[in-house]
C-alpha cells in the first residue's frame, strides 16, 4: 500500500494489518529535511519509529514527481541521505529503503525501449540519486501511465497496445518484442538506468492506473481491461527482465471528487468515495475479488491509495474500522 503523506490516523489504522507500506515525504517538507539532519531524525521518529513494528514500512518515498526545475529538486538527495541516516541509526536500513518517485518526463528518449535515457536537463538531477539507490540497495520508484501516452499520440499508439490487448508484437526492438506499452515504458526506464550507472537498481512502479471517465478512452470498460491485464502481465516481468515480477501499485483506491483541474483526474479510483467497487479485480489464482480484500481505513480526510501486488505477494488484512 502507498500513502503520499504520513497521515497519523491512517498509520494508526494500519497497525497490526500486516500490510507493507510506502509512506511519502510531502514535497513541501523536502527542503527542511534536506537542510537539517535533526529535522529528518524527528520526521523518522514521529512518522516511522513511533509506529514500527506494528506498521510494516517497506519504502520511504522522499517526494513525488519532483522535476529538475522545481525548487525542491536541489534538496531531494540531501533529504534522502538524512532520512536514510535516521533509519540506519535505528538499525532498520535493511528493512526500510529510501527512494523518491519520478514520472516519465525525466526521460529524454524512450522509443524504442533500448534507447531509453534521461534527458540532458534531468541527468544532473537524477544521476546522483541513482548512485544513492545503487549503493543502498533501494528501488527506483516510477509512476508509469500508458493512458497519458496513449491520449497524447492516438495516431501512433493504439488503444489495444495501451490496454495490454494487442493481437501480437507491436514494437520489435532488436531481439525483444513488445505487446504492450507498459512493458515498453518500464524497459525504457531500465535502459536509462543502465546508461546512468544503475544497472543493479530495480524498478518499482509506484503508480499506474486508467481513468473510468472524463476524457478520451476513459471508460469503465477500458479501465477494467487495463487493470485485469496489467495484473496478469506484471507477474511475468518485462522483455528485458523476463520472469521477474514488476512490483506495481495501482492508483488509486478512491475517486477524488475535489481533485483537478482536469475532470479526468477525479476518476482514477478503484472505488467510488462511498466505498463501492467500480471493477471486479482479481489478484491471485484463487480468484479472490478485490472487493472482499479491501482494507477500510478510518481517516480524517480522503487520502490517495494504492495496492501492492505481484505474483508472489498480495495483501490480506482484517477489516479495520
Amino acid at each position: 500500500m502507498r500513502i503520499f503523506d504520513p497521515n497519523p490516523p491512517t498509520l494508526q489504522a494500519l497497525k497490526g494489518s500486516n500490510i507493507d507500506l510506502i509512506v511519502g515525504v510531502r514535497n513541501q517538507d523536502i527542503q527542511s529535511l534536506g537542510n537539517d539532519v535533526a529535522a529528518a531524525t524527528t520526521w523518522v521518529q514521529d512518522n516511522v519509529l513511533n509506529f514500527f513494528p506494528d506498521v510494516k514500512f517497506r519504502y520511504i518515498a522522499v517526494g513525488n514527481e519532483i522535476k529538475p526545475q522545481d525548487a525542491e529538486a536541489k534538496y531531494v538527495l540531501a533529504a534522502m541521505k538524512n532520512i536514510k541516516t535516521a533509519i540506519a541509526s535505528a538499525n532498520l536500513q535493511d528493512q526500510i529503503k529510501v527512494s523518491t518517485a519520478i514520472d516519465m518526463s525525466l526521460l529524454g528518449s524512450s522509443y524504442p525501449p533500448s534507447t531509453g535515457s534521461f534527458g540532458d536537463a534531468a541527468s544532473s538531477y537524477i544521476n546522483p540519486i541513482i548512485a544513492f539507490l545503487a549503493s543502498n540497495g533501494s528501488p527506483f520508484l516510477a509512476n508509469v501511465y500508458p493512458y497519458f501516452s496513449y491520449i497524447g499520440d492516438t495516431k501512433d499508439i493504439s488503444l489495444g497496445y495501451a490496454l495490454f490487448a494487442a493481437p501480437g508484437v507491436i514494437v520489435q526492438d532488436g531481439a525483444l518484442g513488445y505487446t504492450n506499452l507498459f512493458a515498453a515504458a518500464v524497459d525504457a526506464l531500465y535502459s536509462a538506468l543502465e546508461k546512468a550507472g544503475g544497472s543493479s537498481v530495480e524498478i518499482v512502479v509506484s503508480e499506474t492506473g486508467w481513468p473510468s471517465e472524463g476524457g478520451e478512452g476513459a471508460t469503465v470498460e477500458n479501465a477494467s481491461t487495463y487493470y485485469k491485464n496489467l495484473i496478469d502481465s506484471v507477474k511475468g516481468g518485462t522483455p528485458k527482465r523476463r520472469g521477474k515480477p514488476v512490483e506495481t501499485y495501482l492508483f488509486a483506491m478512491f475517486d477524488e471528487n475535489q481533485k483537478g483541474p482536469a475532470e479526468i483526474e477525479r476518476h482514477f479510483g478503484l472505488f467510488s468515495p462511498d466505498k463501492q467497487p467500480k471493477y471486479q479485480i482479481r489478484f491471485n489464482e484463487k480468484n479472490k475479488v478485490l472487493a472482499n480484500m479491501c482494507t477500510r481505513i478510518k481517516s480524517s480526510h480522503l487520502v490517495y491509495w494504492s495496492i501492492l501486488f505481484s505474483s508472489f505477494y498480495m495483501f490480506k488484512s482484517n477489516l479495520l474500522t
